[in-house]
């Protein structure tokens, strides 16, 4: 979601990537990014060549007790050296816990680590979510750092990983395809459709994702099509390169995974966050003191406890999010507002949802209309959540006030719920919307977005 969010606000950046030669075929590689990208080699196993890629991590050969099951193993199995995404790179740099939690009993597991927005205070959690197949091997979607700590709560669950999937463009879900790819070399890579670099369009295999099969929308001849659906969102540009997410839908869990669709943002902070990144986040720093508009604010230091760590992390969620600004000196009200409720990201309804509301509702009606869920899964933030159809659609319930009543394709119970359900899914105070709407109006009149992409015709009403 970070880097999504990124692109989208700095697409006319010139910082070019760098190309080095990696020699260890375990390193890490950058893809669908539009930062420079920087790594250092540790160790390397062999001096075969693999050729010319763009390197941005690589995990360290360290020894160190095994990871327990509950995700805590030791400080040395956490060690990963990750500096990607310059100017804004994405953290942490040299350590990644990794939590696993079992969200289905015997059948699906959810791992985290943070994710910082670069040398700042921001974080957020970034999730892989894993499926056992009834064949008893393993499905990966979206890997994230493969630390001795995760590879080993991996391997823990006994079964060999069979598939690896990259569900979307986005760069932050991108970055630890190849190197996790590498831990297990047996697995087939499947990565969504329209995959896309910037300022160089290169074709995978140069960021270190080799013989990746391209997922198709309602495709049934994938390997785990009898147990595992999916349906492609594939937009037209909406700015520097479309927006690309692939649903999927677990038959015999009832579950909707999703990337950065749709959020839950939850009352307290995910476990992986640091309680150092909660209460740097507590700070009165440069940010606030920019805001407070000249107010005396006090400057000693942040005492660590629960009230410090929770004003960290709804500052880190409103800042995230690009809600209210100005209300990071008192973050509560705003955080209120978003929590504890299924929506889709302020920042991506607006920089993204809102230019292509056909292509985006056509997706929402495909899954809400053939897949009966009963729990989603995001790879941010919290999950499961406890969500089905008609909460699914009063998220996205800001669509019918962009395409109008000259778009209709809902059925009237669905209707009836996005009316009842949506505004309230979807509101938040204009005071919280001002930033936003001033970048939105701003990139518009650049040109670096667009305002309005008319996925297709609209269709009149049906009677």
């Amino acid at each position: 979601m970070m880097a999504a969010v990124m692109v989208a606000s700095c697409p006319k950046s010139t910082i070019l990537h760098n190309s080095i030669c990696p020699r260890d075929p375990n390193s890490g590689f950058l893809g669908g990014s539009s930062f420079k990208s920087i790594s250092l080699q540790l160790k390397p196993k062999s001096t075969r060549r693999d050729g010319i890629h763009l390197v941005v991590a690589s995990a360290s050969k360290t020894s160190s007790d095994s990871a327990s099951a509950s995700g805590g193993g030791g400080g040395g199995g956490r060690f990963y050296i990750n500096f990607t995404g310059f100017p804004f790179p994405l953290g942490p740099f040299l350590s990644r816990r990794t939590i696993r939690t079992e969200a289905v009993k015997g059948c699906i597991w959810l791992f985290e680590q943070e994710q910082a927005l670069g040398f700042s205070s921001v974080s957020t959690n970034i999730r892989m979510t894993v499926i056992k197949l009834k064949s008893g091997g393993l499905w990966v979607h979206a890997p994230i750092a493969p630390t001795k700590e995760c590879i080993q709560l991996v391997t823990e669950l006994g079964a060999p990983v069979e598939f690896i999937v990259l569900p979307t463009f986005a760069y932050e879900h991108k970055i630890f395809v190849g190197p996790f790819s590498r831990k297990f070399p047996e697995a087939q890579i499947w990565v969504a459709p329209r995959q896309w670099s910037w300022p160089l369009n290169l074709p995978l295999e140069f960021f270190g994702i080799f013989r990746a099969k391209t997922l198709q929308d309602d495709d049934l001849s994938t390997p785990w099509a009898d147990e595992i659906e999916h349906k492609v969102l594939s937009s037209p540009e909406v700015g520097i390169g479309p927006y690309v997410e692939v649903a999927f839908y677990h038959k015999r869990s009832r579950t909707l995974l999703v990337t950065d669709a749709v959020i839950f943002v939850p009352r307290k902070p995910p476990e992986c966050i640091t309680k150092e990144s909660l209460l740097a986040s507590a700070k009165n720093g440069l940010a606030v003191k920019i805001l407070s508009k000249g107010r005396d604010l006090p400057q000693e230091p942040v005492v660590d406890n629960n009230m410090n760590r929770q004003k960290g992390w709804e500052r880190m969620v409103l800042q995230i999010l690009f809600l209210g600004p100005s209300n990071l000196l008192e973050p509560k009200a705003s955080f209120a507002q978003m929590s504890q409720k299924l929506i889709v990201s302020p920042i991506v309804k607006t920089l993204v949802f809102s230019k292509v509301p056909e292509k985006v509702r056509d997706w929402i009606n495909s899954i809400a209309r053939d897949w009966k869920f009963k729990r989603i899964i995001p790879a941010h933030f919290a999950a499961p959540i406890n969500a089905g159809r008609s909460e699914l659609l009063a998220a996205f319930g800001f669509l019918d006030e962009l395409l109008g009543e000259g778009y209709v394709t809902q059925p009237s119970l669905w209707l009836l719920f996005t009316s009842l359900m949506g505004k309230a899914a979807s509101y938040f105070p204009p005071d919280d919307m001002k930033t936003l709407s001033s970048l939105d109006q701003f990139l518009v009149s650049v040109g670096a977005v667009k305002k309005t992409v008319s996925g297709r015709k609209r269709q009149s009403v049906t009677n």
